[in-house]
């Protein structure tokens, strides 16, 4: 991903604490190749769900067939079951499609007729979506938005990033890309990032933060609880990668933004999705900024 290494940090980041990833943005700028590279990476299952409009949800979570044979009704698992799902245009589905993932996200389970089936250990999804303003689109519920722990947005790249791509490609297929860590290993480093501390000094700014865009004036609908709890579990995934145990505040700082915005419902009417988003991350950024660590 030439220019993005930011994209590709906050996407480690959230794999390693445990979170899914909506990757947003307009076609062509590699949000597919992004979420591709990261579950090639793993030597784990991955399944691909291309969404469409004319999808079931019993295309994603699976289904009940009734068996000749035995004489009774057998389940066939969906895509969803596997260790990452990567979902490509997820927001080109119907809302009843999309709500689908909605368990599998939250509870790492998946109910058919009244049966709950679990889901792997190492579980993630990795979500891709144009903005909503585009044709045949379908804007995600904001309980879906609010069960991604982050949203990253590549935007284009840079000049060079550009020239660099178009001199380093020989032929239309991309580099290979090799798994370097098993589930195992994974699954511990997710264990190990929980055990970060997070200090009582750091935990109240950070629910501080979060409080925030609730009473913010430009805020229509702010944090949930759900949001803190994934934007502390991103900060003990930044301490570790960084060689801590411990969360400090800048680790809350940098990554409130990637973690609040896409949850966040400002005031009034926009032109398009992504004036929504800066609209919304600079009301983050001030809440951070005028928030003193006490």
């Amino acid at each position: 991903m030439k220019g993005k290494d930011g994209a590709v940090w906050a996407a480690i980041t959230t794999l390693l604490a445990g979170g899914h990833i909506l990757l947003e943005d307009v076609p062509g700028v590699g949000k597919t190749t992004l979420a591709s590279a990261l579950a090639r990476s793993l030597d784990a299952g991955v399944r691909r769900i291309q969404f469409t409009s004319d999808m079931l949800p019993t295309d994603v979570t699976g289904l009940s067939i009734y068996d000749q044979d035995t004489r009774d009704f057998r389940f066939h698992p969906g895509p969803v079951f596997t260790n990452i799902v990567v979902g490509d245009e997820i927001n080109r589905a119907t809302p009843k499609t999309q709500s689908a993932l909605l368990e599998a996200m939250e509870e790492r389970s998946v109910t058919i007729d009244g049966t709950t089936h679990r889901l792997p250990d190492l579980f993630s999804v990795v979500a891709t979506q144009n903005p909503h303003d585009m044709e045949g689109t379908f804007p995600l519920p904001e309980a879906q938005r609010d069960r991604f722990m982050t949203r990253i947005s590549l935007g284009y790249p840079s000049t060079d990033a550009e020239m660099a791509m178009l001199t380093a490609r020989s032929s239309l297929r991309g580099p290979l890309t090799t798994p370097v860590a098993s589930i195992a290993e994974v699954v511990h480093a997710q264990q190990e990032v929980a055990r970060v501390h997070l200090s009582d000094e750091v935990a109240r700014y950070l629910v501080t933060v979060v409080a925030g865009t609730r009473t913010h004036a430009g805020i229509a609908l702010g944090g949930s609880p759900r949001a803190g709890l994934h934007l502390a579990a991103m900060a003990r995934a930044r301490a570790a990668m960084g060689g801590r145990d411990y969360v400090v505040p800048d680790d809350v700082a940098l990554l409130a933004g990637t973690a609040l915005t896409h949850r966040l419902v400002p005031r009034g009417r926009f032109a398009s999705l992504q004036d929504e988003y800066q609209t919304a991350a600079a009301i983050v950024a001030e809440l951070v900024a005028r928030t003193p660590v006490r």
